[in-house]
């Protein structure tokens, strides 16, 4: 396989999680509708059921994936992911909605998980920046062409053809993965499956000062990603009335993303991660705080393009931050790069849908209690990161942990 090929396929697998997250938006209306959802916040539930169990899924396939190859995990996950896709069909409550949902993020981990270790089992350093930041460019088409595609698939059925579709996905893409993508793990780097085996993987991510700050850093920063995707839907149609629009904005920003994250592959390697994703944290907290100001003491609502401005801005700077985070997190844990990317990867994502549910259910028919978390969670992640560099930002080298 190709380098070209590996990038797309990696991109590909990590999308099927973006894709159960963004394909839904414009269908928690028509979902709430259908199962009597009345309050138009619980309608978000749908979206935290799947966060939970992708979340904390991810602890176990780590170091399945450490001791069986990556190969057969990731297999297993997309499985579940097919099945709970397809029987959400059949299920006539919200409840039964909600567990399938959680059953489906659970399958969808491997995707995240082994993914990521396959990447570390290839590259290292500056070059897995660079990768995982083109992974993250073709990944982020997801978020721009998902709503979209959810919204041209209930003109041709109800929101349970939104299901099918992320099965028959699963498979195309599993399909590729099977047929193509050869093992990855060396055999020096099989791990036992054991409690003891887990346990010490577990200490050796944890007790790495810059392992865990930068993924306490990232858990904060995604839970402002995810306190937008919750809230979307509300803030989009509801305080801007766009209606259908709500798919061209929603996918204008994820462009922005996908640029951001193209930029930084072509410049990490000669700038480093540190120097971009510290630029870009420090960026992210200053136009978050303008943003927050505006939103107080402006018009209310604030006009709709200085919010479009202002957000796309900010997460321009995010997608210069969550790739280079998480290659900082994993640069020095190669050698045990399942069972890190399970840990940095429940934490961040288990933690960020948490903070981002606390920020989504606190919508209020404005756009101010968003705002303010993303001002929040981005001087929390600051203060990580300081405490990761001992004070220091912006050096390109690690230093001892």
């Amino acid at each position: 396989m190709g380098r070209v090929e590996f990038i797309a396929l990696a991109a590909m697998l990590m999308a099927l999680n973006a894709l159960a997250i963004d394909i839904m938006l414009p269908g928690l209306q028509e979902i709430g509708a259908a199962l009597g959802v009345e309050n138009e916040n619980h309608r978000q539930y749908v979206i935290s059921a799947y966060l939970l169990g992708f979340g904390i899924a991810q602890l176990g396939y780590g170091p399945i994936s450490d001791r069986f190859g990556r190969r057969k995990p990731m297999l297993f996950g997309l499985a579940i992911y097919v099945v709970s896709s397809i029987a959400v069909v059949f299920v006539p409550s919200f409840a039964g909605v909600l567990a399938l949902r959680f059953i489906q993020g659970i399958g969808s981990a491997a995707t995240r998980v082994i993914t990521v270790s396959i990447v570390r089992d290839v590259y290292g350093g500056r070059q897995m920046a660079e990768v995982m930041s083109l992974i993250m460019m073709v990944f982020m088409v997801v978020p721009v062409i998902a709503p979209g595609t959810g919204q041209i698939v209930l003109l041709f059925g109800d929101w349970h053809l939104i299901f099918v579709f992320m099965a028959f996905m699963a498979v195309v893409i599993g399909s590729w993965m099977y047929y193509r993508l050869p093992e990855t793990l060396h055999p020096e780097d099989v791990r036992p499956f054991t409690v003891k085996s887990v346990l010490s993987g577990f200490k050796i991510v944890l007790t790495n000062r810059i392992a865990l700050c930068y993924t306490l850093s990232s858990t904060f920063i995604f839970g402002a990603l995810f306190g937008f995707i919750n809230s979307a839907e509300q803030v989009y149609k509801g305080v801007y009335q766009l209606g259908q629009w709500f798919a061209l904005a929603f996918a204008g920003v994820a462009l922005f993303m996908a640029l951001s994250s193209f930029i930084n592959a072509r410049l990490v390697g000669r700038f480093g991660m540190r120097r971009l994703s510290h630029g870009s944290l420090i960026g992210f907290i200053v136009i978050t705080f303008v943003w927050l100001l505006i939103q107080i003491y402006g018009p209310q609502p604030m006009p709709f393009a200085l919010f479009i401005v202002l957000f796309a801005l900010a997460m321009f700077q995010f997608g210069w931050i969550g790739s280079n985070f998480n290659s900082l997190a994993m640069e020095p844990l190669g050698h045990v790069a399942g069972t890190a990317s399970s840990v940095i990867g429940f934490m961040g994502t288990v933690g960020g849908s948490l903070i981002g549910a606390l920020i989504g259910q606190s919508f209020d028919g404005t756009a101010l209690p968003m705002v303010a978390g993303f001002f929040t969670v981005s001087l929390v992640g600051l203060v990580f990161v300081l405490i990761g560099e001992k004070g220091q930002l912006f050096h390109p080298h690690n230093k001892p942990v």
